[in-house]
């Protein structure tokens, strides 16, 4: 290129999003935060301050003790029913759609500050299914994010599967033609994509005869997390303990916990008052009490990072150890890689049967795939890896960027698509 794009490519993620933009001689990601291309997906209402903080900001004041409303995983919110709702905030009703504008405005604005310039067309990533399964509420949730993306100034909107995006930024280091699979394991979905990909093929502007397949599945990384916190985490709060009748305690609060977009709904009054009443009927007081500490002084999405945290540990040891000192003196867990494996085998399996299907469809042969190119915070996880791996045994591993590679290449399509 000779002039830069009037175009950026935005990759709005489930636990971190990046915008990129092709300059000539410049690196093309644009620094979001404190110098970094990264801006983790999380808005705080600082009620303390009445203030709204984006990203590392938003976390460091939530952890720092500061009162008011974490949210995270917004991009899971496109597809649910949740997406018309309200949560509270400040004592005011928000709307989880302002919710999403908010930060998307943000990102927007960050990005036009980076770049020193405004930025109007823009080509946005998407998971391969956004919701699995139904056509129809896929298509809502695209026409969602356009919505919204229109909503905070941008004029001119298109679409690229993610996985896609990831190819196109592989594709600029190429000096041979080779069939991949991309494998993007994000915070909420796993997409992946067979592409032929070489260095003259990245000349045409027409790449519908280059893709062979796109399929995904509605696993990703927050999937893992919850999975390991109701596995090996929740147990320590009552989970799958009993009542006096001999029923099993009440499992939606759990849930609510080890789900990012959804721990809010465990401080609702109706949540604390079903608490109270499972209290006194629960033979595991001792659990009891801490699940009620942690939910009293609203720690589930503190809770839920240090899950997270393990869950990052984990995919490179074989073992770590939880300090619970807010929900217990003293109190601490150790969390073994085993443990992981097991939490997560159902999850894992249904990814692998993806990425099968996906070689069936198209029609290929697991031999013919050259390259198995990961990219995705997830795609870490060594058993997950593993799996997908498996099915393409004589591909050799590429690691992208795991958390720039999507933006990048969106920056790439949104230069070919807008100039």
């Amino acid at each position: 290129m000779h002039q830069p794009s009037r175009a950026c490519g935005i990759d709005f993620g489930t636990s971190n999003s990046t915008v990129g933009w092709l300059r000539p001689g410049e690196r093309v990601l644009l620094d979001l935060e404190q110098d970094k291309p990264t801006l983790p997906s999380a808005v705080f209402f600082n009620a303390d301050e009445d203030t709204t903080s984006y990203g590392r900001a938003a976390l460091a004041e939530y952890l720092d003790g500061f009162e008011g409303r974490l949210m995270r995983s917004l991009k899971s919110l496109l597809g649910s029913s949740l997406i018309d709702g309200y949560t509270e905030v400040h004592g005011r009703a928000l709307g989880f759609r302002d919710l999403l504008a908010s930060f998307i405005g943000e990102l927007k604005q960050r990005a036009e500050q980076g770049a020193g310039r405004r930025f109007e067309h823009a080509v946005f990533g998407r998971p391969v299914r956004f919701v699995d399964e139904d056509a129809d509420a896929d298509r809502r949730a695209q026409d969602t994010l356009e919505a919204i993306a229109r909503q905070v100034g941008f004029q001119e909107i298109s679409f690229q599967f993610e996985p896609i995006g990831a190819a196109l930024h592989y594709e600029r280091s190429l000096t041979n033609e080779e069939l991949v699979l991309v494998a993007d394991i994000g915070g909420g979905t796993a997409d992946f994509s067979i592409i032929r990909l070489s260095p003259e093929r990245a000349r045409r502007d027409d790449r519908q005869d280059d893709l062979l397949g796109n399929a995904g599945i509605h696993i990703g990384g927050t999937d893992f997390d919850r999975a390991l916190s109701l596995e090996a985490v929740m147990p320590l709060l009552g989970y799958r303990s009993k009542m006096r009748n001999g029923a099993e305690v009440p499992s939606s609060v759990f849930f609510q916990l080890a789900t990012w977009h959804t721990i809010n709904f465990a401080y609702s009054r109706q949540a604390w008052a079903d608490l109270q009443h499972i209290y006194r009927d629960a033979l595991a007081r001792r659990e009891l009490d801490r699940l009620c500490r942690l939910v009293g002084q609203r720690e589930g999405h503190w809770l839920a990072l240090q899950v997270e945290q393990a869950k990052i540990d984990l995919s490179a040891a074989s073992s770590t150890q939880l300090a619970l000192e807010r929900l217990e003196p003293g109190l601490a867990h150790t969390l073994t890689g085993d443990a992981f494996v097991a939490a997560t085998e159902a999850l894992v399996e249904r990814v692998g049967a993806c990425v099968a299907t996906l070689l069936a469809d198209s029609g290929l042969q697991r031999d013919q795939i050259d390259t198995l190119y990961f990219t995705g915070g997830a795609s870490g996880v060594p058993q997950l890896r593993s799996r997908i791996a498996a099915e393409v045994p004589n591909a050799r591993r590429v690691e992208g960027d795991l958390y720039g590679s999507i933006g990048a290449g969106l920056a790439v399509e949104a230069a070919r698509r807008y100039g």
